[in-house]
């Protein structure tokens, strides 16, 4: 057996039943924020291009984008929906294999669930399947894609959408394999956006929801991929990871050992590298507000794997030529945040990364890089603010808030995604609801109407 295979084997035979209850938890805790963050990104039109040429492409009536009020193409629904999962980078992050889980997972569930009127238990058991699929491929090869020029959630994610569908259309194993080797052929996604600021990003976990959909039908009607596309000398670890790779670690320990509880849920959204530099600042204020024009310094440890993607260059990180640019930029957030005392979605707006304020703050931010033990994504945070009064303000948390050691409540997630939809009434109150008890769904269909009605915003 190859890994293709034994990943395969596992999935389509995984019953809901032997699910841990934490586990099934969790995922429906993260389809919930994807909902809310896809919602968001709707009403604010950042990913309006990817909108607009899935409705264009249409198809037959399988899926429905979120938000809309008829059905498309499957494959051309996942696209969309990845798109807007995905498009305020507010979206989950696993620390180990940093990606971006529930972009690359929710649309091929969702999409595909729907299109063969699968029950909630049936949907969900699928996106565990995808969860553990993308998280386990990135980490095999820790910041390896990234060290390439990749973006993970793109290589990783076309997997795991492949898994899911097949998972849901009930294929043999054969197939289910199969899926994965043609999907291993559409993993892709530069990270050449940072050198421009560009919105390719964005698209990065739609395209993948899209191709793994259409790897699994072409597998379905008889197209072969290689077996070997995770461990053979021209597979994914060989081909696009920058680091030593352990291929073996995707499917091992599969009755103890669970990703999908270890995904954080972003408090902000930005990149996920810098929100541990964020917390540090919370930290050293304890809560208080200081003058900004009393800042003299701000300097901020750096994991190595984290400073040429959110410090260099230097210039760009203090005057964002996007919203992406800023997103990406540790120095302008840190000021961002010390201004305006939090960072929510408005924070990234057109007009507010064009203050002169915010930029001069930035220019005093100095960034040290120091090497730690753990991945960047779970890397400790340490802020020195030093002030004109001869103060020295010092923050230091462990890691970032929301992931495993130091989640968001239940409480906490519903009043983001209630802040996500901007708006908190019998509507969204029914939506959030039926997306956390998942199981006892017996189709989508209340799901995408109710979504429809809380993205018009009547």
């Amino acid at each position: 057996m190859t890994i293709a295979g034994d990943l395969a084997k596992w999935a389509i035979s995984l019953k809901s039943g032997e699910i841990p209850v934490e586990v099934s938890h969790a995922a429906q805790r993260h389809l919930l924020d994807g909902v809310g963050n896809a919602i968001a990104a709707l009403r604010i039109g950042v990913v309006a291009p990817a909108v607009d040429v899935a409705d264009a492409l249409g198809g037959p009536p399988e899926a429905t984008r979120l938000g809309a009020p008829r059905q498309i193409g499957a494959p051309a629904a996942a696209m969309a929906n990845g798109t807007l999962v995905h498009g305020l980078d507010f979206d989950d992050t696993h620390a180990g294999g940093l990606v971006h889980a529930t972009a690359v997972v929710l649309p091929a569930a969702f999409a595909v669930g729907e299109q063969v009127s699968a029950s909630g238990a049936e949907v969900l058991t699928a996106a565990v399947v995808g969860y553990e699929t993308v998280c386990r491929i990135a980490a095999a090869s820790p910041h390896g894609f990234h060290a390439r020029g990749l973006h993970a959630t793109a290589i990783a994610g076309v997997f795991a959408s492949a898994l899911v569908t097949a998972c849901l259309l009930k294929t043999d194993h054969n197939t289910a394999t199969n899926a994965l080797g043609i999907a291993g052929s559409s993993a892709a996604g530069l990270l050449e956006f940072l050198s421009t600021g560009a919105s390719t990003k964005q698209l990065h976990a739609g395209s993948a929801s899209m191709n793994g959909i259409i790897a699994a039908r072409l597998a379905i009607a008889g197209a072969t991929g290689p077996s070997t596309v995770f461990e053979g000398p021209n597979g994914i670890y060989a081909a696009l990871s920058a680091r030593e790779s352990d291929p073996t670690s995707v499917t091992r320990d599969f009755a103890t050992r669970w990703e999908t509880t270890q995904i954080t849920i972003k408090p902000y959204p930005s990149c996920q590298l810098m929100h541990v530099t964020l917390d540090a600042v919370a930290a050293a204020l304890e809560g208080a507000r200081i003058d900004p024009a009393s800042i003299v310094e701000i300097v901020a440890d750096v994991h190595p794997d984290s400073a040429d993607i959110v410090c260099e260059p230097a210039e760009v990180k203090i005057n964002p030529r996007s919203s992406y640019d800023a997103k990406f930029s540790l120095p302008w957030s840190t000021a961002a945040l010390l201004i305006d005392g939090s960072i929510g979605i408005d924070t990234y707006s057109a007009s507010s990364i064009a203050r002169p304020d915010v930029a001069a703050l930035a220019a005093r931010v100095r960034t040290e890089v120091v090497a730690a033990d753990a991945v960047a994504a779970d890397a400790p945070g340490r802020v020195s603010i030093l002030l004109a009064d001869g103060r020295e303000l010092a923050g230091r948390v462990a890691r970032s808030f929301g992931g495993p050691d130091f989640p968001l409540s239940d409480a906490a997630l519903m009043n983001k995604f209630f802040l996500n939809v901007d708006r908190d009434d019998t509507l969204s109150q029914e939506l959030a609801m039926r997306v956390f008890n998942l199981p006892n769904e017996k189709s989508l269909d209340r799901i995408v109407e109710l979504a429809a009605l809380v993205a018009d915003g009547d």
